[in-house]
């Protein structure tokens, strides 16, 4: 984008801390507790979006692994028991981070622990995914996400040429088949879509 952070080279993003951090403060959700699945010491996604806060992937390589599904029931529970006797619990239990969380292995156990979590200390909190909708096309992901409170999928565009320059899919991907996985979810979806204006490698 002209005059943005696309055509700085030298921007390198941010790394969120693993497996929690926050909480913070969000426009939209409220007092939100983040659940970063990516390895504490870089950038794992299954896009490459230029416009990305956490930086371009390959300027952080991870070398830690993911945090185990253990160890992010763990931690989320000795930060909400943390928040409860502070007395300022989470509006939301929000699932971003340095990448794509449904991409971890074992997204859909970690789903369970969390609703399971929020039921016994925070019941009103919501639980929200901020998703790239890569993996929505995964029937586990895909019941996954149906058991959230808040399913905030992205779709930039139905333009198969803007998400490969734009978006930058790491693997392959079916814009068709992942716009039919939004639909199956028959309402239970927020969609998020980024507009902006501007060039990046010489194509606008």
């Amino acid at each position: 984008m002209a005059n943005g952070y696309p055509e700085n080279k030298e921007h390198k993003g941010i790394v969120f801390p693993s497996p929690i951090f926050g909480p913070i403060r969000s426009r939209r959700l409220g007092i939100s507790l983040g659940i970063n699945l990516m390895p504490a010491d870089g950038k794992l996604c299954t896009f490459d979006c230029i416009y990305c806060e956490c930086g371009f992937n390959g300027h952080h390589r991870p070398h830690l692994k993911r945090p185990t599904r253990a160890e992010v029931a763990a931690a989320l529970e000795a930060q909400l028991l943390h928040m409860q006797a502070e007395g300022a619990m989470p509006d939301v239990l929000t699932f971003a981070g340095s990448g794509e969380p449904t991409a971890h292995p074992d997204f859909a156990g970690i789903i369970d622990d969390t609703i399971d979590l929020r039921n016994r200390h925070c019941p009103n909190a919501r639980v929200t995914v901020l998703s790239n909708a890569t993996m929505c096309v995964k029937p586990v992901v895909h019941r996954a996400l149906q058991r959230v409170d808040n399913n905030i999928q992205k779709l930039d565009t139905v333009s198969a040429r803007y998400i490969h320059l734009v978006d930058r899919p790491t693997g392959a991907y079916d814009m068709e088949a992942v716009i039919r996985a939004l639909c199956d979810f028959q309402g239970h979806v927020t969609v998020q879509t980024l507009f902006m204006k501007g060039t990046f490698d010489g194509e606008s």
